[in-house]
């Protein structure tokens, strides 16, 4: 936003800074022509005068003499056309168009005393004429090659003061924009940013009021809206968390008072309605104890946002992650026999280092493998570590069916399963937890298709030298 907004004002700023720097130059060019003008105006008028003088008395010798002079002194020609006879001086004749042009205007009483406007970067000479005699009668007329040469100098000199000037204005004007503009957009790049953090933690930040006085205002509102937001999801997550832990005290008991009267019953219809119930219990049971995991995630993810922007949470270390992910291994190692499926861990090439709470990272890789021995019976489950440019990445794949690629991005949330998976038992909560316990250690979850067939789940953390996760 603000290179654009700041693109704006730079063609705005070049617009100003041009406009004012045309319209200096042009009256600088218009003062210089007025000027020599005047002087050169004044010096045809004083040889109109000495010429009718020489008319009158039938003698040119100290006219022509003053011509020489005049000529010698500033360069420019003249040319007097008496009635008996033409003067010229300064290499100026009849003979050139402009001249002859000029001696023909004037011989009909008609001066022409006015410069063409002088330009910085122009040639040539410019020509005025008058004539001069009695009020009813021409006897000669006037030309004076007027040298413009030394006022384009000074108008050039005038241009570069004034792009110097211009080029600094522009730096300047350029500067105080970049300065407002900072000043305007640093509170909406920071309400930006606190959005984004309500958005994906639940919380923000408060927001420093500063910036003009509409988004001062606006920083509040935004602090008011985020603290009840926040307060409100917090409470849902304990109302949550707290009806969950409250329901297993009820279900614990009602799940005794099966179990004693299943020793009262005799009959096999009975004894299976009974078993019916109680694995209707377990269900409920393996319900309670995901939501809570849920919340307990949820709670460490929202915890671990707010310490990446703060202050350091206790709970993360710099660990090897390859002995916690042995001990998951080994703990997994019966079920997947039980299933079929081999699990293999891959040493690291070398050793390798992550920013994360061991017991969440063992949470995590557990859920992982159950998930994996679960809906792919009889598959090849590997683990392993990689190094990524990052940090390292804790890599669980598998051989099995997979899921298919539109509904990778629906295995994180909560409740979900895949169609093909209804008939096996689970809550749909495993991915969902991962995810926010990885969040909560300033990781990420990714779940790939394996080729030709299976699935892949990325954990990857930072490594001990990225600051922002330790």
């Amino acid at each position: 936003m603000k290179v654009r907004v700041l693109g704006i004002l730079s063609l705005l700023v070049v617009v100003i800074v041009v406009t004012v720097s045309s319209v200096i130059l042009t009256s600088a060019s218009r003062e210089l022509t007025q000027e020599l003008q005047i002087n050169r105006v004044a010096a045809l008028n004083r040889f109109a005068q000495l010429a009718s003088d020489a008319a009158e008395d039938n003698d040119t010798t100290q006219l022509q003499r003053e011509m020489d002079r005049y000529s010698e002194l500033y360069g420019e020609g003249i040319l007097i056309r008496l009635q008996e006879k033409t003067l010229g001086s300064g290499g100026l004749t009849a003979d050139r168009p402009e001249a002859r042009d000029a001696l023909n205007r004037a011989s009909l009483n008609l001066s022409d005393t006015t410069l063409n406007p002088i330009r910085a970067f122009g040639s040539g000479t410019d020509i005025i004429s008058r004539s001069f005699g009695t009020a009813s009668q021409v006897l000669g007329e006037v030309v004076l090659e007027v040298d413009l040469d030394a006022a384009r100098q000074k108008l050039r000199e005038r241009w570069f003061v004034v792009v110097l000037a211009a080029l600094a204005l522009g730096a300047l004007l350029l500067l105080a924009a970049s300065r407002i503009t900072g000043w305007v957009l640093r509170p909406v790049h920071r309400l930006s940013k606190a959005v984004h953090e309500l958005e994906t933690t639940g919380k923000t930040t408060q927001l420093p009021e500063a910036g003009p006085p509409e988004l001062r205002e606006l920083s509040r509102s935004f602090t008011a809206m985020a603290g009840t937001v926040t307060e409100s999801m917090e409470s849902q997550r304990r109302l949550i968390a707290d009806t969950s832990h409250q329901l297993r005290n009820p279900v614990g008991a009602l799940r005794l008072r099966i179990d004693l009267l299943q020793l009262a019953l005799r009959s096999d219809p009975e004894k299976e309605a009974a078993a019916g119930v109680v694995a209707e219990l377990e269900r409920v049971e393996e319900m309670l104890d995901g939501v809570l995991k849920l919340a307990a995630a949820e709670h460490r993810a929202f915890e671990g946002s707010s310490r990446v922007e703060h202050t350091e949470h206790k709970r993360l270390a710099v660990i090897d992650p390859y002995p916690v992910l042995q001990g998951e291994v080994e703990r997994a190692t019966p079920a997947a026999h039980r299933a079929g499926s081999e699990l293999t861990l891959k040493g690291p090439a070398s050793e390798l280092h992550i920013v994360c709470d061991p017991d969440e990272l063992a949470h995590m890789v557990g859920e992982l493998l159950t998930n994996a021995i679960k809906y792919a019976p009889g598959s090849r489950i590997t683990v392993a570590t990689q190094q990524t440019s990052g940090g390292t990445a804790v890599v669980i794949s598998d051989d099995g069916p997979g899921l298919p690629a539109e509904q990778l991005a629906e295995s994180t949330t909560r409740f979900w399963r895949a169609p093909q998976h209804n008939k096996i038992p689970g809550n749909g909560l495993g991915m969902t937890i991962v995810e926010r316990l990885a969040q909560a250690n300033g990781g990420r979850l990714i779940l790939q298709t394996s080729e030709p067939h299976g699935l892949v789940a990325r954990l990857e953390f930072a490594g001990p030298g990225d600051g922002s996760h330790v």
